[in-house]
């Protein structure tokens, strides 16, 4: 049995980050554990610019931003265990794990922040009817075969969903000599960035067909075309709108959901909506001491804002470690009209770090100059006008502890 003060598990933009800020807040005995062979998570295969703006203030690629975290934890020698993989994880922060080299590990960490991100929705989440032929990808998975593998997953490609992998995907499919025939997106709105949208979608000519979606796949061997459909106000396909398009291969980019099987282990209490842990102002679940942060909380669209939150993540746990600060009484914080959800789920005013503490949410479909009321016991702490907001983009507002909320 190891025994370790904070174990953080996984070792992406979250995990990185969460490590480094509890180091510089006085936590030695760090150990962090990635599944994979290099730390970075899903950002070595973004190979497109447009992080850290918000962090760096500078447009990076995302094996750069990846890079000046993967520097700074090995300045600060934090031990890493990579090819690593944490099978278990009880309620008394005993960690199991098995890796080729160490064989099966058994850890008992004092705190744990929690970093596991998401992962991609599949065809069988969405039951398209068809045969199961060759040449359906998750969007993701098309990503890691072309820019990490080398490999080009087809050459006639059909993208179902408008998240902003598959966007970023359908640019690249292009530019790599690849025919993208449409991109069919099922909402009356598109799923990614407004950025994506244009820099991926109309700069190339790539029609988005929304209110659309794929309702039959041809082949059996391989695909040979899909059949895509208009749909109602309730998402059924309206008859006599089927159009076929020929196609090699099918992407799907249909959503993400954060990976918390280990959360249930630890009988961590999860949130309705985002389906990630619920939080307070220090990022810490309904378990003592065991921290959550990124997209194992709530998928994120700017991996500037799981920096953020990984910090915040860090902080907590170096404060629980330092003063094992009691469960205390929280304010719950929850969604009105037009919002779909709101992260940190609960706050104690008394225990903002930083007085300040921000809040993450989403809208519940795409408005133009939305007005945002912030509200405490139905008294009107502050009121904001958002010019544009869309599902797929983040709300960030950030709250002066002397805004009592």
């Amino acid at each position: 049995m190891l025994n370790k003060e904070l174990v953080i598990i996984g070792g992406g933009p979250a995990g990185l980050a969460a490590a480094i800020e509890a180091k510089k807040n006085g936590v030695e005995d760090i150990l962090l554990i990635e599944r994979d062979s290099r730390l970075g998570g899903i950002l070595p295969q973004c190979i497109h610019n447009g992080f850290g703006l918000h962090v760096f203030k500078e447009e990076l690629t995302g094996p750069e931003y990846a890079d000046r975290f993967i520097k700074e934890l090995e300045d600060m020698n934090i031990e890493v265990l990579l090819d690593t993989m944490v099978i278990e994880l009880t309620e008394s922060k005993q960690i199991t794990a098995v890796s080729r080299k160490r064989g099966l590990l058994q850890i008992q960490a004092e705190a744990i922040i929690l970093a596991m991100g998401c992962r991609e929705r599949t065809r069988g989440a969405i039951n398209i009817p068809g045969f199961r032929p060759a040449g359906i990808f998750t969007a993701g998975t098309a990503q890691r075969f072309v820019n990490i593998e080398g490999y080009m997953p087809g050459k006639e490609i059909v993208i179902l969903g408008s998240g902003d992998i598959g966007l970023i995907m359908a640019r690249r499919f292009t530019l790599e000599g690849a025919k993208v025939k449409c991109v069919a997106e099922i909402m009356p709105y598109s799923n990614g960035l407004t950025r994506n949208i244009v820099q991926c979608l109309q700069d190339f000519d790539i029609p988005l067909l929304l209110s659309h979606t794929v309702v039959f796949i041809h082949g059996n061997e391989r695909v040979e075309g899909v059949t895509i459909a208009q749909v109602d106000e309730n998402f059924k396909p309206i008859p006599s709108t089927e159009k076929y398009f020929s196609c090699d291969t099918l992407l799907l980019s249909v959503g993400l959901i954060p990976e918390n099987e280990l959360s249930k282990m630890a009988d961590i209490a999860l949130h309705d909506v985002t389906a990630g842990p619920i939080v307070n102002q220090r990022m810490e679940t309904s378990v003592p001491g065991i921290f959550a942060c990124g997209n194992v909380v709530h998928v994120h669209d700017l991996v500037d804002f799981v920096t953020m939150e990984a910090r915040l993540a860090g902080r907590g746990a170096a404060d629980y470690l330092k003063n094992k600060i009691p469960s205390s009484e929280h304010i719950s914080v929850s969604a009105g009209p037009g919002i779909t959800y709101v992260v940190p789920h609960k706050v104690d005013p008394e225990k903002i770090l930083d007085d300040k503490q921000n809040f993450f949410m989403r809208s519940t479909k795409p408005m133009e100059k939305a007005r945002l009321f912030i509200e405490s016991d139905k008294d009107l702490i502050r009121t904001r006008v958002l010019q544009h907001v869309k599902p797929s983009e983040m709300i960030n507002i950030e709250l002066k502890k002397e805004e009592k909320v």
